[in-house]
């Protein structure tokens, strides 16, 4: 995707997230009678029938304010919410919850523009080839690897020859074989063909088919990501909610609406962050790698914010987030291969 297309993308990420948030208006002067939409008699600034400003501008300048305001939303609300939410996550959820909605962005609003501004970024930035260095290191593991398991049969012929049990072996021998398949497998063709040629051996046969494809062309495979992928992004909410739900089972305080507005918000947090990484990493500063200790951080202060939980609390369920944040991945990710969207 060229650079033109990931700014239009982005920009329409900003326009999706202005209709799902609409504005309140433009400068508040009063100059109709009735409104210019819906024909109300006006009493004040706004209609207080369909919520249109009084004043319509038909100016060139005025377009290009309600572009600027479609994309970054430049009432104030946004920048009272993206502080809460890298600082202060946990406030941000349960103010939100608890009806405070003038004042910030919507979680689902703020979700679309952000997943659509991550994958514009990462589509002009990110590079996922892997350089024959790489590749070469892999082969020298695999061939390593392949050499511990002679070592290890001739250490089961052995045990045989001496009538002792060999159940451990072969559990190494095969744990080994595994690892040197995986790394053979990336060092011939690539990280994305090479792992999907691995787990093509250990998947139900639904999957195999399409994870071929991916390890024939995995250059089509990423093309199809970063221009289809954000299509189903918001399919990351319900596949993450039942996951937070089993951590407040049967809580009557804490219902689904409450999860979902977590999960939307962490995740608005999340593409901001690979976002944020995107840039970093293609400054060439080196250091990126350190903004992997935010999402735990992040995840453990909306915890205790939003569910007024104690430390522990909020410190074994931030672990067990941790775990669940990455098995949402994978099953997104599969179910966009299962599904044959990279068709």
């Amino acid at each position: 995707m060229g650079n033109a297309e990931a700014i239009a993308d982005a920009m329409t990420g900003g326009v999706l997230a202005g209709a799902v948030e609409p504005a309140a208006g433009s400068d508040g002067h009063t100059h109709e009678q009735a409104c210019l939409n819906c024909g109300t008699t006006l009493i004040g600034s706004h209609c207080h029938r369909c919520g249109q400003a009084a004043h319509v501008h038909r100016t060139l300048s005025a377009f290009f304010h309600d572009l600027l305001h479609g994309v970054f939303h430049f009432e104030g609300k946004i920048w009272r919410t993206i502080p809460l939410l890298a600082w202060k996550p946990g406030e941000l959820t349960r103010r939100y919850i608890d009806g405070q909605r003038a004042s910030f962005v919507s979680p689902i609003a703020l979700f679309l523009f952000f997943v659509f501004l991550m994958f514009a970024t990462v589509s002009s930035l990110a590079h996922f080839s892997t350089t024959d260095q790489v590749k070469r290191g892999m082969l020298e593991d695999a061939a390593k690897t392949e050499r511990q398991i002679a070592d290890t049969q001739k250490e089961r012929a052995a045990a045989i020859a001496a009538h002792r049990p060999t159940a451990a072996i072969d559990a190494r021998i095969k744990e080994l074989e595994g690892d040197a398949r995986l790394s053979r497998s990336i060092g011939e063709k690539g990280v994305v063909a090479g792992a999907a040629t691995r787990a093509a051996d250990d998947v139900p046969e639904f999957l195999r088919e399409p994870l071929a494809k991916v390890s024939d062309n995995p250059a089509l495979f990423f093309y199809k990501l970063k221009s289809s992928a954000y299509k189903y992004s918001w399919a990351l909410i319900p596949i993450s909610v039942p996951f937070l739900w089993l951590l407040f089972p049967f809580s009557r305080r804490f219902r689904l609406y409450d999860h979902t507005v977590f999960v939307t918000y962490s995740l608005c947090f999340m593409s901001l962050l690979a976002t944020l990484a995107t840039l970093w990493n293609a400054s060439g500063i080196g250091g990126a790698g350190l903004l992997v200790f935010a999402p735990p951080v992040h995840m453990y202060r909306q915890l205790r914010g939003a569910y007024s939980l104690g430390w522990f609390g909020a410190l074994w369920r931030t672990a067990v987030l941790t775990v669940v944040a990455g098995m949402a991945m994978v099953l997104f990710v599969v179910a966009l291969v299962g599904l044959g969207l990279f068709d």
